[in-house]
């Protein structure tokens, strides 16, 4: 490769041995810049990928010196060997491991009946929390937000009765031969991050940082004395904060470099992903590449439409069917199928497990909290497409779907697209605009709400899929907002 000037700095700050934060924008060569990197030292390094499948891509092109892994496969080397007879043991409903555990009662909070059922899955999920988190001890803020006991006194309630459980549940996880709970891969990375391990390499390079478990970044951390540390990422990615993740780029104790040369798209759509990199306050801005002559236009025939939600998947997924395409839906229909089992149960009049809906009672209870309860308002779009279409056609849909190698368009949502790229891009219409305040312009019209840092960022995700076409379709109200067409702004400064 013919690194650029950005590159080479990047190269030449590494040699120094100090720590590095590299922010690596869309389409920037990244892992490019890794091995070259790697290739400039005869040190012994640890290359920490995010998947299994980027660990093995990877290992194709670092030198040998470099040895590229996940965090789970270190932990399991140290640890999680010794749990083989448990791990990934038999599937049960989560309401069974609660009664092994003793719950065997349903709890009254607030105006709500709380299901034995339902208490046993917040007990895994508080597991869950906990152990994607950097905490060594099991607490309130593990207990997940239930819909419907939002209110901090509610959650309060909650916690008292969950808590217990979750502690005996994490001691019977302690146990290498046998125990009630379902043994996962989740369960020896915590495990073996409360060990304090050593991780013995020269310098050590974690990929997506921006969207780190803190459980992992402890453990990097913590490395520091005895290795250098590079952590590359694009913090304007950060986009995985509502599962516990957090980007860890912004803090870092190091050099902070950058690389802004998109080598997936032009310079036209540069400008796009520049407008939400600015709105989000993101430390990097892009340059396209100019030979690549990427057009900001309606696709007829898109190779991949992006959505906001699942339930805007969806809906694209039905839409799509009904023309007669095939479809494909990135990572797979099960939680397609998740939701639409839990509508019919609901309007069968059978109580659901699923997350979303666990504390509804009956499909008329969801329909009366999607369409008057404020904190009701995203199931909304949900609750109307089983109504028109109803579960079993979703169920159908479901099973018609192709795989993306045989399919005329991808659906995906804009989470499962990252890392993802196509020729032409067509933005769905679930990624709806802030809603107006109470605030009238000069004209008399409602000035719009300002847009949340974190959806600029998903934004930013969506629009960077895209290679030679970007349909920005349910992203073009951004035009018409106040915050959408910034002055022209330099990156910020590396601190």
């Amino acid at each position: 490769m013919n690194p650029t000037d950005e590159q080479t700095a990047a190269a030449d700050a590494f040699t120094t041995g100090g720590h590095l934060a590299l922010q690596a924008g869309a389409g920037t060569g990244k892992t490019s810049t890794l091995v070259l990197l790697a290739t400039r030292t005869r040190r012994r390094g640890r290359y920490i990928a995010f998947n299994k499948a980027i660990a093995q891509g990877a290992a194709a092109r670092f030198p040998p010196t470099v040895t590229c892994r996940t965090a789970h496969s270190l932990a399991f080397a140290a640890t999680g060997h010794r749990y083989t007879r448990r791990l990934n043991g038999p599937r049960q409903a989560g309401w069974k491991t609660g009664r092994d555990l003793g719950i065997t009662k349903n709890v009254r909070i607030g105006e709500r009946d709380v299901s034995h059922k339902a208490l046993s899955h917040a007990v895994l999920r508080t597991v869950t929390h906990y152990c994607h988190s950097a905490d060594r001890h099991l607490s309130r803020s593990h207990v997940p937000r239930l819909r419907g006991l939002e209110d901090h006194a509610l959650h309060a309630q909650l916690a008292h009765v969950v808590l217990p459980f979750a502690r005996k549940a994490w001691a019977d996880l302690q146990h290498p031969d046998t125990g009630v709970v379902r043994f996962d891969h989740d369960h020896y990375l915590k495990i073996w991050a409360l060990t304090g391990p050593r991780i013995e390499a020269d310098f050590l390079l974690l990929d997506e940082a921006q969207d780190t478990n803190p459980v992992l970044e402890q453990v990097f951390t913590a490395q520091r004395d005895h290795a250098q540390l590079v952590m590359v990422g694009d913090s304007a990615q950060a986009i995985y904060g509502w599962r516990g993740a957090r980007d860890v780029m912004t803090g870092f104790d190091g050099h902070a470099l950058s690389l802004s040369q998109s080598f997936r798209f032009g310079p036209r759509l540069a400008t796009e992903a520049n407008r939400w990199l600015t709105i989000a306050g993101a430390p990097i801005r892009l340059t396209g590449t100019p030979t690549i002559p990427t057009d900001l236009a309606p696709a007829a025939a898109p190779d991949a439409v992006l959505c906001r939600t699942n339930i805007g998947a969806m809906t694209q997924v039905m839409n799509h069917l009904a023309t007669g395409q095939s479809v494909a839906l990135a990572g797979g229909g099960d939680s397609l199928r998740a939701l639409a089992g839990a509508a019919r149960d609901l309007k069968e009049g059978r109580p659901t497990w699923h997350p979303e809906l666990l504390l509804f009672a009956s499909w008329g209870e969801l329909q009366d909290y999607a369409e008057h309860d404020p904190a009701g308002g995203d199931l909304k779009p949900f609750v109307d497409l089983i109504d028109q279409h109803g579960p079993e056609a979703i169920l159908a849909a479901v099973d018609q779907l192709t795989p993306e190698t045989r399919s005329d368009v991808t659906v995906s949502t804009a989470h499962r697209a990252k890392g993802r790229e196509w020729n032409t891009v067509r933005i769905a219409p679930d990624f709806t605009p802030p809603k107006d305040t109470d605030q009238k312009d000069d004209n008399g019209r409602p000035v719009p709400g300002p847009i949340d840092d974190t959806e600029a960022r998903l934004a930013y995700v969506a629009v960077t899929r895209a290679r030679t076409r970007l349909d920005l379709g349910g992203l073009s109200w951004i035009h018409h907002h106040p915050d959408g067409n910034p002055a022209p702004q330099p990156a910020p400064s590396p601190p």
